[in-house]
């Protein structure tokens, strides 16, 4: 098997997405973490742009052991110097210098003729070559070069002594065959090619960096450059870890290995997501929070009888928590059979499609089904919990920057009807729960109260998600709407309800009885 070397561009093509910018510590985090993953080259930044620049990448190369660290350079003596200056440090220092070969940059970018272009590109391998044993010379835009042309300059790359040959598809343009028949031309044609490495940059603006990425490596490629999560300019550069699942899961066709840590690459996923906060979406193939998630009943069935008739890649490998089987409209029985027995219910015949067809329906109204809203179905179908719960019927809020908070809140209660309170507190949620609590009598602690917008617009739905303790037991609740208060007030009351029927659960149906004696004795 071939082995794939891996330069990783995260620092600097990543970098330059829209609105990321590293402070130099996280920089050396994100290093650090990519060495633990085990790729080959960093490219820590570009040393000339920059003084901040400059000074990260000095840092990592001092710093960041067992890597080749690596500076961009325009094929200019003060850059290709600054670049030097900022590697001393470096176990393996590799400069790297680019000079666009394309017609329409040298005509219009670089004002320059190929063979002007030939000669800078010279005088830059040449002085590279004078600090470092290890030059990388990029051919920008070689995507759209002439290919007579692009041997040309390989040649020159590696009669002065560079080391690698990268060949980018700057702008995203090509589709994989064509990607594939510049490696396979410069090997045939360009003389001294067996003494360079070839390496693919490929850019994701049609889709198809990861695609391009592959059909190199078919077609020879010795180095892939890419980005964590294909973070990068525009729409980003080949995903890495994308690339090198695909020779893991596909030995047989692309006959190439890596030096990665595999387990490594969900941990370097987040990372690089929280210090950039660039989100994964979650269909990201590999580090995605859908990729090791079935919904699909047909899917959830096969997964629980063999893995493989859906899972080609098990989410250890990538570093992930296992398989997640997320119940949803979609989810069929047998799922959701299976998935209450791991709640701690056996049910079946009867039964079992009782609480089913209750799911379905709650499915159909909620977009997110949590454990709480199942066990909630589970308790309905025990006992009657229509005199255990309370409802919202109506709230009143004044709040303001002058004035202390103050909530009146009603609440239905089939035993006793309408409940009325009110309080103070710190806030107005504050104010709400405080005047719930002396409805209800519960006293509670607040661990969590989040608020998500759903929709776009100033008519936006809120998400609120809260989760609160009672001794041992801990509850969450959940509600939508378009005012946060009432979605807030809603969210709280639902996890005191399920507290109710937790503790319940626990204490059986006389739970209330016990309480009002306790009350009483109080």
């Amino acid at each position: 098997m071939r082995k794939i070397e891996i330069f990783d561009t995260t620092l600097r093509d990543g970098e330059q997405s829209p609105g990321v910018s590293l402070t130099q510590e996280e920089k050396l985090e994100i290093a650090r973490q990519l060495a633990r993953l085990g790729v080959n080259i960093i490219e820590a930044g570009f040393a000339a742009s920059s003084k901040g620049d400059f000074e990260s990448v000095q840092r990592i190369a001092n710093e960041v052991r067992g890597v080749s660290i690596c500076s961009l350079a325009r094929s200019t003596e003060k850059d290709i110097d600054q670049a030097y200056q900022a590697l001393k440090g470096a176990e393996h220092p590799r400069i790297h210098v680019f000079l666009a070969t394309s017609p329409i940059h040298m005509q219009h970018k670089l004002r320059m003729t190929p063979e002007q272009v030939l000669e800078q590109a010279e005088f830059a391998v040449k002085l590279a070559r004078k600090y470092v044993p290890d030059v990388e010379f990029s051919a920008e835009d070689a995507g759209r070069s002439d290919l007579d042309f692009l041997v040309k300059v390989a040649e020159v790359a590696a009669k002065w002594g560079a080391s690698v040959f990268n060949i980018p598809d700057t702008v995203g343009y090509l589709t994989p065959d064509e990607y594939g028949q510049i490696f396979k031309y410069i090997r045939d044609h360009a003389s001294g090619a067996d003494k360079l490495k070839l390496s693919a940059h490929c850019h994701d603006d049609l889709g198809m960096a990861v695609a391009n990425s592959l059909a190199a490596i078919l077609a020879g490629a010795d180095q892939i450059e890419g980005a964590i999560n294909g973070i990068g300019e525009r729409a980003g550069n080949a995903a890495i870890e994308e690339v090198v699942l695909a020779l893991a899961t596909r030995p047989t066709i692309y006959q190439a290995t890596t030096s990665l840590d595999l387990s490594q690459i969900a941990r370097t996923s987040r990372l690089v997501s929280k210090l950039t906060g660039m989100v994964v979406q979650p269909n990201k193939a590999i580090v995605g929070a859908n990729a090791f998630a079935h919904e699909s009943g047909i899917h959830q069935d096969g997964m629980l009888k063999e893995k493989s008739t859906y899972e080609i890649i098990r989410p250890e490998t990538v570093g992930m928590a296992d398989t997640k089987l997320v119940l949803g409209k979609h989810s069929g029985r047998h799922a959701f059979k299976d998935h209450i027995a791991s709640l701690g219910y056996d049910l079946d015949g009867e039964a079992l499609n009782t609480v089913f067809r209750k799911f379905k329906d709650l499915c159909d109204k909620k977009k997110y089904v949590t454990d709480e809203d199942i066990l909630s179905l589970l308790l309905e179908y025990e006992v009657d919990t229509s005199k255990l719960s309370y409802r919202l019927e109506f709230m009143q809020v004044s709040c303001g920057t002058h004035g202390v908070p103050t909530a009146t809140v009603g609440l239905i209660d089939d035993e006793q009807g309408l409940l009325q309170e009110a309080a103070v507190g710190n806030g107005a949620f504050d104010a709400i729960s405080r005047a719930i609590d002396r409805i209800t009598g519960e006293q509670v602690e607040l661990l969590h109260y989040q608020i998500d917008s759903v929709t776009g617009g100033q008519d936006a739905l809120a998400e609120v998600r809260i989760q609160i303790r009672q001794g041992e037991i801990v509850s969450n609740g959940r509600a939508t709407s378009t005012d946060t208060l009432e979605a807030g007030a809603r969210a709280y009351l639902d996890a005191v309800n399920r507290l109710i029927m937790k503790r319940m659960d626990t204490f059986g149906k006389d739970y209330r009885r016990m309480k009002e004696k306790a009350d009483l004795h109080a």
